[in-house]
Order: structure tokens, then sequence, then C-alpha cells
């Protein structure tokens, strides 16, 4: 059996930093955003929707974060505290940061993009100060999400997490989640991604995100070199995704890969975080490594397949009768294997 061992005594099943957001989806899709004039409101944040993915899974999750102190931060704490997101560490802003707006243009169910405003933004405004050691040492596992790297302070209080999950032997996850909004340069990004990775126990990413972090290691690209060398570091569990070609997950010198599940797609994106909720829910359930894929990619599936993010997380039930229906339909393997 592939999994860490976690501290079934510590209260909370995963903390998590990183963003929260606000995603507006088209109703009137299939057109451009110029063309676009209805859309839908939904909490996002790739961190902020794995932590209600993780929720409907029957998992106590918590979040460090800062919002903004209007209404929109409400909604945050109305969505998560509706979800059974613990809130006890999201902060508001005090010098008029708002929070990210992203504003998704589905031109076709195999061509879709997304457009951020993420200037001044709350979440990079999330300090040191904002990370309390007990509230980690509480969890059995701390979740970064890459964007929280790409500016001051809230790089810091990514770094001092790191640390303290260190000290009070937390597992850590580190979810690559490159944006290129806010970075600077190259460099900095594989400095700060670098960092991070080095210390984590899990890590996932595309393949296009480990290339980032690896840009001044000098390794040679391939998925294999790359499970390697952070193998090597402290890493137990290295994840790297190629899209509709699948994942692979690289644990002691084996491989286990899944491809996705058969579905009629509306937007390409989203399914990451469905994907990251499912397959880490696995994990915390000391499930062997193949079952964390294959519920992981099942709930890829089922999010690309609909409108929104965060809302559309699947409890257990739903995916189980997913995969079950597609296993039904197109064979036990249809998503084993590569």
């Amino acid at each position: 059996m592939y999994h860490l061992a976690f501290d079934q005594n510590r209260p909370l099943d995963l903390v998590l930093l990183g963003r929260a957001a606000i995603d507006f989806n088209p109703v009137d899709y299939f057109q451009t955003l110029a063309e676009s004039t209805t859309f839908k409101k939904y909490l996002g944040g790739s961190p902020a929707n794995i932590a209600v993915g993780l929720a409907r899974l029957g998992k106590k999750c918590g979040f460090f974060c800062r919002v903004s102190d209007d209404r929109f931060g409400e909604y945050v704490f109305d969505v998560f505290n509706r979800e059974g997101v613990d809130t006890s560490r999201i902060r508001r802003c005090v010098n008029g940061e708002k929070l990210g707006l992203t504003f998704t243009e589905i031109l076709s169910r195999d061509e879709s993009s997304i457009l951020m405003y993420r200037n001044d933004i709350a979440d990079l405004a999330l300090a040191p100060g904002d990370i309390d050691e007990d509230y980690i040492a509480s969890a059995k596992a701390l979740l970064i999400s890459g964007t929280a790297l790409a500016k001051s302070p809230s790089r810091e209080a990514a770094l001092k997490a790191v640390t303290l999950a260190q000290k009070t032997n937390t597992p850590i996850v580190f979810d690559i989640d490159y944006r290129p909004y806010n970075w600077a340069s190259n460099d900095e990004k594989a400095i700060y991604y670098a960092r991070v990775a080095e210390a984590a126990d899990v890590i996932l990413g595309s393949r296009e995100e480990f290339d980032l972090t690896e840009a001044l290691l000098g390794l040679d690209g391939t998925d294999e070199t790359s499970a390697a060398y952070w193998q090597g570091q402290n890493a137990k569990i290295v994840v790297i995704k190629h899209g509709k070609q699948g994942s692979t997950a690289h644990v002691e010198g084996e491989q286990f890969s899944i491809k996705p599940f058969p579905v009629q797609t509306l937007k390409s994106f989203g399914g990451g975080d469905g994907y990251a909720s499912s397959f880490l829910f696995g994990l915390l359930e000391g499930w062997e490594l193949i079952d964390c894929l294959e519920l992981g990619s099942a709930s890829a599936s089922l999010l690309v397949g609909a409108h929104g993010c965060s809302c559309f997380m699947p409890t257990l039930d739903e995916v189980r009768a997913y995969i079950k229906k597609c296993k039904d339909e197109f064979g036990e393997m249809v998503a084993r294997g590569l």
C-alpha cells in the first residue's frame, strides 16, 4: 500500500494555503467574452476548490487566506461555512486589496480560456503573521498552492508554513498551480517552486509546471528524471499530469498510470482541482495508489463536464456511481493504464 503515514489524532485532515477568488462563467457560452453578456458567479481559486471538494468527500479542511473586506469577501466566508470548511484562519485585508476575478471564455467543448484580474490582489496579502504553528500541527497535512509564492508577503507566509510543517512533522502537499500573473521572472518561479518542492512529501503538477520548477536544475525534462530528482529530495509521491493523455504517479521506483474517463466536456479547465481533491482523499484514507488515481481521474472528468468548479465538486457516492457507469459501458479497465 503506497500512502503517507498521517497522524490520525489530528482533528483537521488538510490545511490549505493559497487563494480564494471569484469565478464568472458565461451562461451564454460557445462564443467569445466580447459576445457573452450573462455570467454566473462561483467561488474559485484552485486551493479553495480543492478544500470544497475534500469537504464534500467528508474531510475536514482549514484554510490560510486573505480576502477582501467587502461583499465578495463575505461570499467566500459564506461558501466555506456552508460547505464545512473552517474559516478561523481567513483574514480580511486592511489596505483595500480585492479578491481576484476570473472570467472564463468557453468557445467550444474543446477550446476555452480564462482571463484573470489580479492587481492589488487580496490573496497575495497573506502575511507571515497570519500563519500559526498550532493550526498546522492540528492538521494531518498541509497543502501549499504555488500561486501563493508569486509575490511578497504571501511567499514568506507560505515558506513559514512549510518550515512549521517540517517542525511539527506535518506532511506537505505542493500543488504547483502555475498562473502567469504576478510573477516577475522565470528565475523567480524556479527559485520559489524548487524551495517548496524540495520540502514536499507529495508534488502535483503538469509536465509544463514541473519544467518551470526545474528550470535552474539542468534536468532533461522527462517524467522519470523529474520523479527521481524530487524523490531524492523528500517527495514520497510525484504526480505528473499530461491532460488528455492522463497522469502518472511515481513512488519508490514504481509508476501507476490512469487515463481520463469518457465525458462530454463543457470546458477545458477545472478538472485539476477535482482530481487533486479526490486523489488526496484517497491518500488520506490509505487507499492503494491506483485507486486514488482512479477516483481523481473520475472527479476531473466530472468537473470538465460541469459549468463551474467549487459548487460542482462531487460527493463520494457521485464519483463512485460515475465510475461504475463508465465501467458498465466501456469495460473494467476504461481508465486504468496508459
